[in-house]
């Protein structure tokens, strides 16, 4: 029996603009020389994405960087600067550049992360040349696409403000997400509930995903996580035009968005727009997804196009 493989195998230091962080790197199949970009979202680690990462790898060679402050790299406050999407965005161009030069790029943006490739897009307009095709991976354009109560919204908008101190922040990182705390209140939050409710009757995968769940937290700049959390909350990508078409999976079972409206905004901003639906039960796939349960990220549409494309090369 072959040995499942293992993502360890595939990661590689990075060292951006000062900052100090990690890059899975799969190369490309025989008879495949595409160049895809997955650019993770929020709450985020590599390791999380391994399943989806390896779907995409079927139609060539994929890159995953870490963004700064996710996934254990340094935060942009290490070297004084904020987490905003403007910063993002102009070190995701930086990336592009120094990775790709003259060479064409697949872009898979998953939810934050497609906000960051919209942006970089609108303030580098001349890479959009460079583009090869873009994937909105449950991506969304604007604050008007949650579907959080007025409270909720106010809530998650406006909580955040509290911990964007060294000394608050430190405070929830050594307190609030020290391990015995998430292991007896996490999964009794709200947005927790449904990730847990699908592994209730099995112990050891209820394990292994809490298991996750507190190195994501851990391993996760809380100033970070806090300021782009009222980044999404506040985000309007609907300003400037970009001279590109745009693919969008999404799914209707979506708890945080309403997808009507995601594709109205998408439609506003990208030159051309093509969507389809997936069946899984939340935002995303599992943490735990493996390559078969990632595949439901990679619908039969948007494998024969990218068959298609690979060959017509």
């Amino acid at each position: 029996m072959n040995k499942a493989p293992d993502p360890a195998d595939f990661i590689q230091p990075l060292n951006m603009n000062g900052l100090s962080g990690r890059m899975l790197y799969l190369p490309a199949p025989k008879k495949h020389n595409r160049e895809i970009l997955v650019i993770y979202g929020h709450h985020a680690l590599l390791e999380r994405w391994w399943g989806l990462v390896q779907n995409f790898n079927d139609y060539g060679a994929v890159t995953m960087p870490d963004i700064p402050g996710f996934g254990g790299m340094d935060s942009f406050y290490k070297i004084g600067q904020k987490a905003t999407l403007d910063n993002y965005a102009d070190y995701m161009a930086a990336f592009i550049k120094m990775r790709y030069k003259r060479r064409k790029v697949t872009i898979v943006g998953i939810s934050f992360g497609f906000l960051i490739v919209t942006r970089m897009l609108q303030r580098y307009p001349e890479l959009t040349d460079k583009v090869e095709f873009l994937i909105s991976a449950l991506g969304f354009m604007h604050h008007d696409d949650f579907t959080f109560t007025r409270r909720r919204y106010l809530f998650y908008r406006y909580t955040p403000l509290l911990f964007l101190t060294p000394v608050t922040a430190g405070l929830f990182r050594y307190v609030g997400l020290n391990a015995l705390v998430l292991r007896t209140a996490y999964r009794h939050t709200h947005n927790a509930k449904q990730k847990f409710a699908e592994y209730a009757r099995n112990d050891e995968l209820s394990e292994r995903l809490m298991d996750m769940e507190i190195q994501l937290w851990q391993q996760n700049d809380v100033r970070t996580y806090m300021k782009t959390t009222i980044e999404m909350l506040s985000v309007d990508n609907c300003q400037k035009k970009i001279n590109l078409p745009v693919w969008h999976v999404h799914t209707k079972k979506d708890h945080f968005f309403n997808n009507r409206i995601i594709e109205q905004h998408m439609r506003v901003v990208y030159g051309d727009f093509q969507g389809a639906n997936i069946d899984i039960k939340t935002h995303a796939p599992s943490i735990l997804a493996d390559k078969k349960a990632s595949a439901v990220m990679v619908p039969k549409e948007l494998r024969r196009l990218l068959s298609k494309t690979d060959k017509a090369k």
